[in-house]
């Protein structure tokens, strides 16, 4: 796979749609939610967080699956919505992390990085 503005393109792949689904209460409920699906909140958790990027720390991935300043600050701003869910809530079900009052800052701070992401894969559009 070739892509002339990252060194980790099939990161990227992982990370829009981890954010994508984070910015989608819909799937939320839908897919993590239901026992026989795959994709649940710690998978995507683990693509942000672990796998593919660090929402906590994003700025080393800039040029590796993050293309601007821009993606970095607003990986960051979910990285801390994420955080803030998960000092509140601790280890629970994924049921408690989208009833908690705070799950909508999650979703917004995705929303705008899902925007960000897709639009810059696709300049000029």
């Amino acid at each position: 796979m070739t892509d002339h503005g990252i060194a980790l393109p099939h990161y990227r792949l992982h990370v829009v749609q981890a954010v994508v689904s984070l910015a989608s209460p819909t799937w939320q409920r839908e897919a993590w939610l239901d026992p026989d699906r795959f994709e649940d909140l710690d998978h995507v958790v683990h693509v942000l967080f672990d796998d593919f990027c660090d929402a906590d720390n994003p700025l080393p991935w800039l040029g590796q699956c993050l293309r601007t300043e821009e993606e970095v600050g607003l990986m960051a701003r979910l990285g801390a919505a994420y955080g803030a869910i998960q000092e509140a809530v601790g280890a629970a079900a994924d049921k408690a992390y989208l009833e908690s009052p705070g799950w909508p800052a999650v979703i917004v701070a995705a929303d705008r990085l899902a925007q960000v992401l897709v639009s810059n894969d696709h300049p000029g559009a």
